[in-house]
Parts: structure tokens; sequence; C-alpha cells
């Protein structure tokens, strides 16, 4: 690991003298790479230096330890500070070094689905689009709806929308798979707690190159959008419904009162699934590191519970249950993702112990 750690300084002060050389200013995209590769080796070499600092002065405070009686109890107070300062900066510096999600900065879309439960289910599908819509508005993210398909008593039956945002995906990701609610439907006289769930899933925005397209394999349909109980009815065909005939997958969007706005819309959308697509297949790695990331795995899997009786979230997936549902649910989900990102963090280093 130390030596891995030297040879990204090295490579760290060589980066300072290439971005201030004016002769590579002017190769404006290499520039712009070797200014990318040095704010990621920034956080890295800063540790380490520091951890190289209390070494240092560790060993300083060994030789002052056989000196005057005085000194030398000083001395071996701030050894074992400094000694529980290394350790600490050991543990950082092994989490920095751990291999980086290429997608973590990307923005995200996230498609919720109403699943077992009826109206109650879609109901619980608004409420999850409103918790991140709210999550979002915490960051200072941009939330762009791509489709809601409402129902009449304002439940939702399917979501698509997308969060424009620093580190969306990194933050996002582990909200992919089944989400269950235990709550008591307003249609319920007796008081009996139901059970439903609805689906998430969490995709990073593709880069328009990254899935290279051939025009025979989709089929693009346009039609009037509308919406429950005659809500936001066009006159003209401004919906979009995008096919890809190769893997059967389908994406609309009349979120706009223009085609043209839709039919943008809905291009993002299909490129990030395609793209999500082959790179599951493609990538059996990706596939295999799918499982060992905490909430990225699959999509059946039950990944949290809502349960209003007892005002709790439980995440399975780590075992964390907090008695804050109602503010949960109004987008203070900051502790569960971060405990969700530390123990992604413990797998990934446990991974690479064994």
């Amino acid at each position: 690991m130390f030596e891995k750690l030297e040879n990204m300084r090295k490579r760290f002060y060589e980066l300072n003298g290439l971005i201030a050389d004016p002769a590579v200013m002017q190769r404006r995209e290499e520039w712009q790479n070797l200014v990318k590769e040095h704010a990621a080796l920034e956080p890295v070499v800063e540790a380490y230096e520091q951890y190289l600092k209390a070494m240092e002065e560790m060993e300083n405070c060994r030789e002052m330890m056989h000196g005057d009686k005085e000194m030398a109890e000083l001395a071996e107070a701030e050894y074992y500070e400094l000694r529980d300062k290394t350790e600490k900066l050991v543990e950082e510096l092994k989490i920095l070094l751990l291999p980086k999600d290429p997608m973590d900065d990307k923005n995200v879309i996230i498609e919720i689905r109403g699943g077992a439960g009826g109206e109650e289910a879609s109901l619980f599908a608004g409420d999850l689009m409103r918790m991140y819509h709210r999550f979002a508005e915490r960051l200072r993210w941009k939330v762009e709806d791509i489709n809601v398909n409402e129902t009449e008593l304002g439940g939702v039956k399917e979501a698509v929308f997308m969060i424009n945002g620093k580190g969306a995906y990194s933050k996002m990701k582990y909200e992919s798979g089944v989400h269950r609610v235990q709550r008591v439907p307003e249609t319920e006289s007796q008081g009996r707690v139901h059970t439903s769930t609805c689906t998430v899933a969490v995709l990073p925005e593709a880069e328009e190159v990254a899935v290279e397209y051939n025009e025979k394999d989709f089929k693009i349909d346009t039609y009037r959008s509308g919406g429950a109980g005659g809500q936001h009815v066009n006159k003209t065909e401004s919906a979009v419904r995008i096919t890809h005939l190769p893997t059967g997958i389908v994406v609309e969007c009349q979120d706009e009162r223009s085609q043209i706005k839709n039919r943008e819309k809905a291009w993002k959308v299909m490129n990030s699934r395609l793209y999500d697509f082959y790179r599951s297949q493609r990538d059996k790695e990706y596939a295999d590191n799918r499982k060992t990331q905490v909430g990225t795995g699959d999509r059946s899997e039950r990944i949290r519970t809502y349960n209003y009786p007892q005002g709790r979230v439980s995440d399975h997936r780590i075992g964390l249950t907090l008695y804050n549902l109602p503010e949960f649910l109004d987008g203070d989900m900051f502790e569960m993702v971060e405990a969700l990102a530390l123990a992604d963090q413990n797998a990934k280093l446990s991974k690479i112990s064994d």
C-alpha cells in the first residue's frame, strides 16, 4: 500500500509541473485530463503526507523519551496521541485507495413503480417520489419529471424522473430495490395494517455516445398526453413512446407540452436503460460487484420497510432502524445514506483483506 502511495505522491508533484507548463496548457483536452487526475490524487496525497509527518514526529518523540524525565513524560503522551492519529490515517488511506465507481458523479434517472397492494402501493409510490424530490431539494439538486402516471386517488402507478446534481448517483444508488410499507389505508374501516410494496430502480445518466444506435432497432410512437381525471390533457400528439425492439425496453414521456422536449427526455432515459442493460450483460465482473455493493444488487430484493404504526424506517441490508419516519419521508435521508455508504466501504475493504 505504501509503495503505491509513494508512487501516487511522485505523480502528484509531476502533475503540478505539467499543469503549470504553458506548452501543455495549449493542448486544452490533455491539460483538462491532467487537472482532473491531479484533483483525484490530491486528497490521497494530502492524507499520506499527514501520515508521514505524524510518523516523523513519533520518531522524534521516541528519541526524547530517553532524555530528561519531565520531557520524556510529555514526549510519551504525545507519542501515543500521534500513534492513534496514524492508525486513523491508515484507515482513511485504505478508504481513499478503494476503486471508485466511475458513475458516482453522474446524474441519475429514478424509476418508481407500484408493486403488490393495488391502490395503496400506488399511493406509497407517490410518497417515495415526493421523498426523493425533497431529498434533492435539500441538496439543491435539480429534478426533472419525465413520465408520471398518476391514479385518480392521487397515487402514482409509475414515475420516472431525473435528478441533476454533482455526486447524485453516489448517494442515490443505494435506493435500488423493493421498498415495503406497513400502514392502515384510509379506506380500511377496521384499522388493519396492510403491507404494500414498490420497486425503485436507479440508473446513472449515460453519456450520449455510450450506446451505439441502429435506427432500425427502435420504434417511435406519438400520442396525446393525458392524466388521471383528464388532467394535463393535450389536444396535440405531444407524448412520445420509444421501444427498443431487440430488448423490449419501452420508454414513455408526456411531461412536457412539446413533443420535441418529450422526445429528448425519452431518449435520455432510453440511453441510460440500454447502457445499464448492456453493461450488466457484457461485464460479468460488474454483475458480481453489484452483489457485493450495498443497495445496488438485485432489484427484487426487499431493501427497506416503512412502518407507520411504529414510526420507523428499517433498512434490512445493514440492520439500521430509524424512528423518524415523518422526517425521513420529508427527505431527511442523510443518516441512512451515510450509513449505507459506510457499509459499502467496509464491505469493499473486507473483500480486499480476504
